[in-house]
């Protein structure tokens, strides 16, 4: 199969030539190894999947770096915990850049010990499934952010993302890419070796099928605030159990949760996390939407799209090496207030799917299926001006329009196209 380039391989190489040692952390089969090797053909490539190299290095690991010099790749390093002490003396020993590229598929466990044994020596870089910027070889690579600047620096290479429903359905993995792979035969090997594999590493799960339903439950779920009873009385487990699971498809990629945006002076927004999934292909399949037609009208579009928006926004920050975790919120409350005409005011729930923050600067973004937008669909943004020490920055309906539209000053329609 052709290689698709990637966008964070320009971040990549700047990470090579200011740090020792370069991780780059992701799920499994978002083409972390592959990336690494064809941007780095001529460093020798050592994976410890395999189990036998495992062993022998875990008995000795100063002995594989005396047979192993740098530069060098080495692939899913969080099997090997006894190597990152050595890591360590080996980069202090060399004393140069770009020595050491790794790979981990286990961001918790991989924090962990760079935090011990890597700290100040390490750039920490994540990368997932293709985005439509990749698919559709657009080579514009800033992190999205709603300004006039932005839009105008994009529109010189806008191209239309054609068959949009299909890459939603089809995901975002990279194999997936060639047609003649099985949709079905490779989300089912997926899940099945994620369980068997990721989560026998983080925990012991005993009752695998009824993990499995968790999983399914969850992605019925994507897009929606993650009230952790309902899915525990769905599939008949405690509380504690969906939140420890919960943290293992979190630590390995699966699913992200979107933290809620609540300084003091919104007194009654919500604070429950939005969950969303990584890939919008693997909630197709764990929910049985089996064709891009089908899903397109089907009752979970909505949600599905959304997922599919949030996960493209991110994948525009960590491709160019930006944190993304404390500056992208969502927002849901009963602070809007409306005047009756007998002059009592009352208040309603509002929603913002998405604020980014930047620079002391919010930019509320609503996200829609429609190709029809209003203003009305921005109604909730104005709440944003109740938080006095921050700005409100440029509004956006992001939605399926075929043009940029400016509906006021500060609010503007954009088309996916523009992501």
């Amino acid at each position: 199969m052709k290689y698709i380039p990637r966008q964070i391989t320009e971040t990549l190489n700047q990470c090579l030539s200011t740090f020792p040692i370069t991780l780059l952390t992701g799920p499994r089969q978002v083409g972390k190894s592959t990336t690494l090797t064809h941007t780095f053909p001529d460093f020798p490539y050592i994976t410890f999947d395999d189990p036998l190299l495992t062993k022998t290095v875990k008995q000795d690991p100063r002995l594989f770096f005396l047979n192993q010099p740098a530069p060098i790749i080495l692939d899913e390093v969080q099997y090997v915990p006894e190597l990152f002490p050595f890591l360590k003396m080996s980069a202090d020993r060399i004393s140069t850049n770009g020595q050491f590229l790794l790979t981990g598929s286990q961001q918790f466990h991989m924090m962990k010990l760079v935090t011990e044994s890597l700290a100040g020596r390490v750039a920490v870089l994540e990368l997932q499934g293709l985005s439509l910027r990749e698919i559709f070889g657009v080579p514009f690579t800033r992190h999205f952010l709603p300004t006039q600047d932005y839009i105008e620096s994009r529109k010189a290479s806008v191209v239309p993302y054609r068959n949009l429903w299909k890459i939603i359905h089809r995901g975002s993995f990279p194999a997936l890419q060639d047609s003649q792979i099985d949709w079905e035969i490779f989300y089912r090997s997926y899940v099945n070796t994620y369980i068997e594999r990721d989560i026998s590493d983080l925990a012991r799960v005993k009752d695998k099928g009824k993990f499995l339903s968790f999983l399914t439950v969850m992605a019925s779920r994507t897009g929606q605030m993650l009230e952790y009873k309902n899915v525990a009385d769905e599939i008949g487990v405690s509380i504690e159990t969906v939140r420890n699971w919960t943290s293992m498809l979190e630590t390995s990629g699966v699913i992200y949760l979107l933290e809620p945006f609540t300084p003091s002076v919104l007194k009654r927004a919500i604070r429950t996390p939005k969950l969303f999934f990584r890939d919008t292909g693997l909630v197709c399949y764990l929910t049985k939407w089996m064709t891009p037609e089908v899903l397109a009208v089907g009752a979970s579009n909505g949600n599905i799209f959304e997922t599919f928006v949030i996960s493209e926004i991110l994948k525009t920050f960590t491709n160019e090496g930006k944190g993304y975790r404390d500056r992208v919120f969502y927002y849901r409350g009963k602070d809007k207030n409306r005047v009756l005409p007998d002059g009592r005011v009352s208040t309603r729930e509002a929603e913002i799917d998405l604020i980014i923050e930047e620079n002391g600067i919010l930019y509320p973004i609503e996200i829609k299926m429609t190709a029809a937008p209003d203003a009305s669909m921005a109604a909730a943004f104005p709440i944003l001006d109740r938080v006095e020490e921050k700005k409100r920055g440029m509004g956006t309906i992001l939605c399926l329009y075929d043009q940029v539209l400016y509906l006021r000053d500060n609010l503007v329609v954009l088309p996916i196209d523009y992501l």
